[in-house]
């Protein structure tokens, strides 16, 4: 196994902060995503605006999905720099 691999499962395995960072960002990407899903489909309007529901519900759910997107991605920008800062301290 090269070095530079088993360097990084050596650093992951000491440091609870990237383990956290990556796991609260799969958890809360998972969260937001099926709260998102369940969010709009609950969603109803009445009347004349009946026929824009479903615009209207697919707008929703893209935005819940970039939120969940975003929060992915800032937790795992935030575990390579922990990856970063802890390689120096254990190295």
């Amino acid at each position: 196994m090269p070095n530079f691999l088993i360097e990084f499962f050596y650093v992951l395995a000491l440091s609870k902060k990237i383990q956290w960072a990556l796991i609260l960002g799969v958890v809360l990407h998972l969260a937001i995503t099926l709260l998102g899903g369940h969010m709009v489909a609950n969603f109803e309007l009445q009347g004349s605006m009946k026929a824009l529901e479903e615009v209207f519900a697919n707008k929703l759910l893209r935005k819940y999905d970039k939120i969940a997107l975003f929060t992915f991605a800032s937790f795992w920008v935030l575990a390579i720099k922990f990856y970063i800062k802890d390689k120096k301290r254990f190295g």
